[in-house]
């Protein structure tokens, strides 16, 4: 296994203290706060070392309360909300220097048959087609904010290939639709709780950049400072995250620096495994 995956499963891998009471650590990358992402999928794991095997998390729902600092651990509280014959509930709240960070509620669900349905993967060209990250890496750098450059200098245990390259170099895309193929870098245990994880750990990577995709512009740029104000994800089917999955993303709205992105992610074969939604902080730095 590749170091910087084995990196992310041991930060997924909490530290129990209490009855529904766990201590997660960051990563020390140099971010001046937590990734997202790492927050989300800490709370899921915590949520889920709650919840009986028999049922999976179907969908969550959370809000960024203030940004996380990187130097000191997390602590999740999760909270029993319900146990039903079907369905059960959890609250995770996440807590730094005595104050919430992070608040999320998670569903599970029982798996029953029923109809099914599902919307149809964009037809977009294979991750073999697309340049890898070094490519993608060697075009950014220049522009990318130091903090930034340091992470993408490291390994990272997620591989993306943006689909729409272009719009790194200014091309505008009025529909807004932003498409990035995405894999952990090593393969992952035979578990779907971890494969469910990491997706909600990588699920918040790409999205608030799509809201600049209409724009020709990226927050990769110095001068757009971004930040995660919400995040919901809804699972619907299983999946790996150690194989290609397509995050098909677009953005309806940006207005009053908040712009709101959602996605839809695909196996290979077209099988919707995910839908996502959020609304983040896209805020313009003013010029001296």
């Amino acid at each position: 296994m590749r170091s910087a995956v084995k990196d992310l499963l041991d930060i997924l891998d909490l530290e129990p203290l209490e009855v529904n009471l766990f201590r997660g650590r960051s990563p020390q990358t140099g971010w001046q706060r937590v990734y997202g992402g790492q927050v989300i999928g800490q709370a899921l794991v915590a949520a889920v070392r709650t919840v009986d095997a028999s049922r999976s998390p179907h969908s969550m729902h959370a809000y960024f309360i203030l940004p996380g600092d990187p130097k000191v651990p997390l602590i999740y509280d999760v909270e029993s909300l319900r146990d039903g014959k079907s369905f059960t509930t959890r609250r995770v709240t996440a807590r730094q220097h005595g104050h919430p960070i992070f608040s999320m509620l998670v569903s599970f669900h029982a798996h029953e048959d029923g109809l099914d349905h599902q919307a149809e993967m964009p037809q977009v060209a294979p991750p073999e087609d697309l340049p890898g990250e070094g490519d993608m890496r060697d075009k950014l750098f220049a522009k990318m904010p130091e903090a930034v450059r340091r992470y993408y200098e490291r390994e990272r245990p997620i591989e993306m290939r943006p689909v729409e390259m272009d719009r790194y170099s200014g091309t505008k895309y009025p529909d807004g639709l932003f498409n990035v193929w995405f894999r952990t870098t090593g393969r992952l245990p035979d578990d779907l709780a971890i494969h469910q994880c990491v997706l909600a750990y990588a699920s918040d990577l790409t999205l608030l950049d799509a809201s600049l995709a209409r724009h020709g512009r990226t927050l990769f740029e110095s001068e757009f400072m971004a930040a995660s104000l919400d995040h919901a994800l809804w699972l619907h089917r299983p999946f790996r995250a150690d194989e290609w999955l397509l995050y098909a993303q677009d953005s309806p709205n940006l207005h009053g620096s908040r712009g709101f992105s959602r996605g839809l992610i695909f196996t290979r074969d077209g099988t919707l495994v995910a839908s996502v939604a959020q609304e983040g902080l896209v805020r313009q730095r003013r010029q001296p």
